[in-house]
């Protein structure tokens, strides 16, 4: 293998596969990676392990017995090299390895691959596979693969026969082999009437399954918008107060989780868990301090409080540059939430957003319970509808706004961890959130946990639905001139807030 050419290499690979070999599958997937060496001075071929570019020793194994070796130093070895047509060999081999794995998934897998280098050898042995198979779905993809064959021949009644098979089916190499013979002048006409049919049918789902993902996207954007937007509308709706620095506070959260990981680098799932209350905590007392601080001397000046809090944004900005400097952030994703969710051929989900789609709404469900089923929600809501009658009745209003503040603050922190799921952490990233937190609040109403839920929502699927005609910038100044507007008409927003203090 070492010595040998590109076209005898590919020779040897079949060899190894008829070998039967349990070691087989490793060593190809090994020369496909580029994995496997060799050392002109023992013969002896072996496997390398990860290891950076600028390291001395290699970690090795022996490719036949598979037993782990002494590291060696990449001057003793030399890569077995591979090219396009032999990679290209390779990864059929693999698949007809893999037709005979023990699961069923596998095997699915591995039919999947081949369809999409059909030639007479992989013809061949889906045809001798179909003879043992007995799972429903791979005899299903089998028969889709060798239909495929089909179609690449030269007898139109077979093609017809599987163009018919293949109606229904929305796989893209299926797609792509029945379109040109739907609009073929040299095809057969009955088979380009099958396969318009059959094509038509996918492009119908295509459709409908684009209009799906826009609006999953659009619910994921939503979701962020609502955890960003959810803290403002408590402090905003109770106190009165334009918090310039809450973009801020949920920067704090997402570098909460960036320090969690720091401390636990090899329990990703957990840090990313133990860092939704650590964040909580962490801008949740960042707020009451704030609250105490700053806030409570500049109530009923509005200008003055959004001055002194976008001050403060500023130094808190600076602060995290100074710390763990301007650079980003990456925070790692637990395995749980990585990769998509595979619904069929032209549908799937990104586990990420949709647990960020599923966190926003248990986020709400929880403050709402807060608010409704707690004493301190009971005291924040008559706070907001009327503080003079509020303080009449023995509320005690500046420890209800330390503590709305520092509610709104913390749920600001956990929608910093949020975040830290989908994009880089940086001293900037409240920036991008503030303005749309404000323009949820504004349109659903202020104070009105429905209506911020339900406006989040809404601006999130409007701009996904947007954003392919207008492009991302278009569609935010639309939806930007469209809360003008509305505002004008309505100007205390979808939900507006009842009380007197409201109609005041």
């Amino acid at each position: 293998m070492a010595d040998a050419g590109f076209s005898e290499k590919e020779d040897l690979a079949g060899q190894i596969v008829q070998s039967g070999n349990p070691r087989a599958m490793t060593v190809l997937q090994a020369l496909l990676d580029g994995k496997l060496y060799s050392n002109s001075d023992d013969g002896k071929v072996y496997i390398v392990g990860d290891a950076p570019d600028d390291a001395t020793s290699l970690p090795v194994s022996d490719a036949i017995t598979g037993e782990t070796l002494k590291p060696m130093s990449p001057d003793d070895i030399d890569r077995i090299g591979t090219n396009n047509g032999l990679r290209k060999t390779l990864k059929v081999l693999i698949a007809q390895l893999k037709l005979n794995d023990p699961s069923a998934t596998v095997r699915r897998q591995a039919v999947k691959e081949m369809m999409r280098d059909l030639d007479d050898s992989t013809i061949a042995a889906l045809r001798e596979r179909k003879a043992h198979e007995t799972d429903p779905g791979v005899l299903k993809r089998i028969d889709a693969g060798l239909a495929l064959g089909d179609l690449g021949g030269a007898d139109a009644d077979k093609q017809l026969a599987a163009a018919t098979l293949l109606y229904g089916d929305l796989d893209d190499e299926v797609y792509n082999a029945l379109k040109p013979l739907s609009t073929g002048k040299d095809t057969d006409p009955r088979v380009r009437a099958a396969a318009l049919k059959a094509v038509q049918h996918v492009d119908f789902w295509r459709d409908i399954y684009n209009a799906a993902q826009t609006l999953f996207f659009g619910l994921s954007l939503g979701s962020v918008l609502v955890l960003s937007a959810i803290g403002l509308a408590i402090t905003f709706g109770v106190m009165g107060v334009i918090n310039m620095a809450h973009g801020e506070l949920m920067m704090l959260g997402a570098y909460t989780a960036y320090v969690m990981q720091l401390l636990m680098p090899n329990h990703i799932t957990a840090a990313v868990l133990l860092a939704i209350p650590a964040a909580f905590c962490v801008s949740g007392l960042a707020g009451v301090a704030i609250e105490r601080g700053i806030v409570r001397f500049l109530y009923g000046r509005p200008l003055e409080t959004l001055l002194a809090t976008f001050g403060l944004s500023l130094v808190l900005q600076q602060l995290v540059r100074s710390i763990f400097s301007p650079l980003n952030r990456s925070v790692s994703t637990p395995d749980f939430m990585s990769g998509v969710w595979q619904l069929n051929d032209l549908f799937s989900l990104t586990w990420n957003r949709l647990y960020i789609v599923l966190f926003a709404l248990i986020v709400f469900a929880a403050l709402q319970l807060v608010m409704k089923r707690t004493s301190l929600g009971l005291k924040v809501r008559a706070v907001s509808q009327n503080r003079a009658m509020a303080r009449a009745m023995g509320v005690r209003s500046q420890w209800v706004d330390a503590a709305t503040f520092g509610l709104g603050s913390g749920i600001a922190g956990i929608a910093g961890v949020a975040l830290s799921q989908l994009t880089n952490v940086g001293p900037n990233l409240g920036q991008s959130y503030i303005i749309d937190s404000f323009m949820v609040v504004v349109f659903g109403g202020v104070g009105n946990l429905w209506g911020t839920l339900i406006s989040g929502m809404s601006l999130g699927v409007v701009n996904k639905l947007l954003e392919p005609y207008a492009g991302a910038v278009l569609a935010k100044i639309f939806v930007l001139v469209f809360l003008i507007l509305f505002i004008q008409r309505r100007p205390r927003g979808l939900f507006p807030q009842k009380g007197r203090a409201a109609e005041g």
